[in-house]
């Protein structure tokens, strides 16, 4: 069902470059951004497509509220990197984010982000699919660069599809390492890029990383995405292979990441 955007969107901005891509490219094609930005590491890079870059800590609900309300926004989208080790932070929290975080059965992802989006839509603001301004990021099947996988490689990236699968039914991660069809590591709180040195230190060389949707995914958060830093990552703890889900996830920098893997003798595909 397609949805007819407001001239006026709100940004709600994580780390990495994910969040400047869809600034963007909404200004170039006639929008008004507005972001709340919940990271540091990217704000002077948003400032030059967004009208106003307003800094909030992901707990102060009521701050966001404030300014979603202020703004008059009526659709916002969620895209960039907010770490759950944020839950630890708990002095930070508002009353209203405390009480978010006590009617929770777990704080697991989805539960939270459910949370805070059905928070948003009794407001009146819709939260928009993660992909509506950054479609042309996503990769269908195929191999991306000149290096091709093995059969042992394949056989490896078959049982971590499989793999990270199951683990996406119960929201535990998304990413998984595997050598010789053995899991060295499953991706928790820590994070993807965590996940590949933790799993890659055990491998030794040659491990294949795996990064899937999850079954149910809520594409209003969560996408799946990679980009230079995971390549980085990989190379710098000798994982040999990274596999993504096609046209379920996002590359970030498509032509850096591929030239990088080329560079350093990496397999990336997406099946």
């Amino acid at each position: 069902m397609s949805i007819e955007l407001e001239h006026k969107q709100g940004l709600m901005a994580g780390d990495g470059i994910l969040p400047v891509k869809m600034a963007q490219y909404a200004k170039e094609n006639g929008f008004e951004v507005v972001c709340i930005s919940l990271a540091k590491d990217n704000v002077s890079m948003l400032k030059k497509y967004c009208s106003k870059v307003y800094s909030c800590h992901p707990g102060e609900i009521k701050k966001i509220e404030k300014i979603i309300m202020g703004e008059g926004l009526k659709q916002v989208t969620f895209l960039g990197k907010v770490h759950k080790r944020v839950l630890l932070q708990i002095h930070k929290f508002d009353a209203r984010a405390i009480e978010l975080l006590k009617a929770a059965s777990r704080l697991n992802d989805d539960e939270v982000m459910t949370m805070i989006v059905n928070e948003f839509e009794a407001k009146g603001v819709n939260v928009l699919d993660q992909t509506i301004f950054i479609k042309n990021l996503m990769i269908p099947a195929g191999v991306l660069g000149k290096h091709k996988p093995t059969k042992e490689q394949m056989d490896d990236v078959n049982y971590g599809f499989w793999l990270a699968k199951e683990m996406g039914k119960v929201d535990v991660g998304q990413s998984v390492v595997i050598k010789d069809k053995m899991a060295m590591a499953v991706e928790a709180i820590e994070g993807t890029d965590v996940c590949i040195k933790r799993g890659s230190k055990l491998a030794k060389s040659g491990a294949v990383v795996v990064k899937v949707a999850k079954p149910k995914q809520d594409k209003r958060f969560d996408i799946p995405a990679v980009g230079l830093r995971t390549l980085k990552t990989m190379n710098r703890y000798k994982a040999s292979l990274l596999a993504v889900e096609a046209n379920e996830t996002i590359i970030v920098d498509q032509e850096d990441v591929i030239k990088y893997a080329d560079k350093h003798d990496i397999v990336i595909m997406a099946v």
